[in-house]
């Protein structure tokens, strides 16, 4: 399927056009960043894997009357999408407390919330992606009441079957990142899922050992990132056109000097 002109390039993602109005082409890069780019490495393979893992989880909420932006995937490193209005807000469920909540609030490494914490935060690289209230996102525009009590719910009902999904394959959902778009629908605009859900954007435990199966990997400089996604797709039973992506080599992080000059 033939590509139109890029549309936006992210940190893990490009979107070029669509063959149709209304659809994108979103291709699954190599690039792995963490720390808002401080850090980031080419790791070889982590975009096919992403492809397939996250077509896995948006077709299995798509079954469960979740509406996402998937329409197909393509081939390795694409999907066809549904071209969305992006909501500048990502949804951030925590079952488990780590990382950043941990950090800033002293909280014990891997505590067991007793219910899901839904946070929100403020899509700007620049400012580097700041937590906000719900009252910073309605006062600004960023998504009405409505879309955002239809989003909380469209987030429980998400962790919900993804909890029980990887708890079946013996790992723990530990927290992961959601983002919505607006699709326009005849002059109407539905919610819809949007983005990608996969190692990258979950944190991802082994139940037994609590081994990391996910960026953290790339984060504290585990090594055997590839190996770790590829354990992923190998319970969530994926299987992948690449053989020998466990044999791929991966370059070490560099730290990369963002200030202004």
């Amino acid at each position: 399927m033939n590509k139109g002109k890029k549309i936006h390039e992210g940190k893990a993602k490009i979107l070029y056009e669509g063959p149709e109005k209304g659809t994108a082409i979103q291709h699954f890069k190599d690039d792995a960043t963490a720390f808002n780019n401080l850090k980031k490495s080419s790791v070889e393979g982590k975009g096919v894997l992403n492809n397939r893992i996250s077509e896995h989880i948006l077709n299995s909420l798509n079954q469960i009357g979740i509406k996402t932006h998937l329409i197909k995937r393509l081939n390795m490193r694409e999907q066809l999408i549904k071209l969305v209005e992006i909501i500048p807000v990502e949804f951030i469920v925590r079952n488990i407390a780590t990382g950043s909540l941990t950090k800033k609030l002293g909280i014990p490494d891997g505590t067991i919330l007793s219910k899901p914490l839904i946070e929100y935060s403020y899509k700007n690289d620049q400012l580097g992606d700041p937590l906000v209230a719900r009252e910073h996102i309605i006062e600004f525009n960023w998504a009405s009441s409505l879309e955002l009590d239809l989003i909380k719910d469209y987030c429980l009902r998400i962790n919900d079957f993804m909890q029980g999904m990887f708890r079946g394959v013996g790992i723990k959902l530990v927290d992961f990142k959601l983002e919505f778009g607006r699709l326009d629908k005849a002059g109407n605009k539905e919610i819809i899922l949007a983005d990608e859900i996969s190692p990258d954007t979950c944190r991802l435990w082994d139940v037994q050992s609590e081994k990391k199966l996910d960026k953290d990997r790339f984060r504290k400089d585990l090594g055997n990132i590839i190996q770790a996604y590829q354990e992923v797709a190998r319970r969530l039973g994926i299987m992948h056109e690449e053989a020998n992506i466990s044999e791929v080599q991966f370059g070490k992080p560099k730290a990369v000097n963002l200030k202004k000059k």
